[in-house]
């Protein structure tokens, strides 16, 4: 696959050379000439001196041809430019823009930018880290009847099953982060330190989770 990485800062140099481990046919734009040196010597893609929303220098990099463009300059305007020329000029599949402002973020968006917000994300990550000591609700379905709950498993739980935290019809765990993996548990799952459940819960039986995760 091919793809176009405008920016080479500390987020376009590392996503670069991710992409060219994993077998990508990569070319990174910047203007600054020097900022390709966070590559390194051995770099197998193709670099480019440039502005990253000048059509021509886009071509000349072979974005009529690329499977993916990830804009993650230093500016929301140029991301966001750049992010709209690659989908709608060019009908790249792939487009991502890095926005620092999450208000503009949901803006661009709406305009079919698929973007991502450091900010965003960091402060939804403090939220989990201060809440995974008790039971979060991450949404309710339907008519609030069913709660999805993420909690870290507690220490009384590690290498039990999953089945010891099932309850038919009221508890179901739906899935489990464990190394920054997600993946959906049988019921003979073993439960690890440091484990994150996301569990369906019937609202009526919250109290019978909060007793099965040793809280109450």
């Amino acid at each position: 696959m091919n793809a176009i990485i405008v920016g080479c800062g500390k987020l376009g140099s590392g996503i670069a050379l991710s992409l060219v481990t994993k077998g990508y046919s990569v070319t990174v734009i910047d203007e600054n000439e020097e900022t390709f040196e966070l590559l390194g010597k051995d770099f197998a893609g193709e670099t480019m001196v440039g502005i990253g929303f000048d059509k021509a220098i886009l071509e000349k990099a072979g974005i009529k041809s690329s499977d993916a463009v990830i804009a993650c300059c230093k500016s929301d305007v140029s991301n966001a430019l750049i992010g709209r020329i690659s989908r709608n000029i060019y009908r790249v599949p792939h487009v991502v823009s890095r926005i620092y402002d999450p208000r503009k973020a949901q803006i661009y968006q709406t305009l079919g930018i698929q973007t991502i917000s450091a900010t965003t994300w960091g402060i939804r990550r403090i939220a989990e880290i201060l809440s995974y000591s008790q039971l979060d609700c991450v949404t309710t379905i339907g008519d609030d009847n069913v709660e999805l709950i993420r909690i870290e498993v507690p220490a009384l739980l590690v290498n039990k099953t999953v089945n010891e935290l099932s309850a038919s019809g009221e508890i179901q765990v739906v899935s489990i982060t464990r190394d920054f993996k997600t993946f959906i548990p049988t019921l003979g799952t073993h439960f690890q330190m440091h484990d994150i459940a996301y569990i369906a819960v019937l609202a009526s039986s919250l109290s019978r989770l909060k007793s099965l995760l040793g809280l109450l």
